[in-house]
């Protein structure tokens, strides 16, 4: 067990239903619209540590993506993602606030992005 293949990866599958590429990371090219899992900060909270049993929490942002080529536009797009993304969380996630969306430049690629905290627990 992992904490990519106990949360992160499931997280990922269950997004994978929005119309967005999800990405369970940051990725090397971005597409959007896209769906990124991000660590946030403080990524991992320790709740337990013994012999036998550690527990954490896991802090994550989960950041939307769209394409930035009318105000408008993009900021409809990003509020329709975002409530997409918030229909399809899975169970056993706390789910936070949105913050305010900003613009965001990638190579030549002009952005709209909105983040949205998330936390759930990992037991190894």
């Amino acid at each position: 067990m992992t904490i990519e293949s106990e949360v992160r990866t499931p997280l990922a599958t269950a997004l994978g239903g929005v119309v967005a590429s999800v990405y369970n990371g940051i990725p090397e090219a971005l597409i959007a619209p896209a769906v990124c899992l991000i660590p946030d900060s403080p990524y991992l909270e320790s709740t337990l540590i013994n012999g036998a049993t550690t527990k954490v929490k896991i802090n994550l942002t989960v950041a939307s993506v769209v394409a930035y080529n009318n105000n408008a536009g993009a900021l409809d797009n990003l509020e329709q993602l975002m409530i997409s993304i918030l229909g399809a969380m899975p169970s056993g996630y706390v789910v936070g606030d949105v913050n305010q969306p900003t613009p965001l430049e990638v190579g030549t690629g002009k952005f709209l992005i909105a983040e949205l905290s998330v936390s759930t627990y990992y037991t190894d």
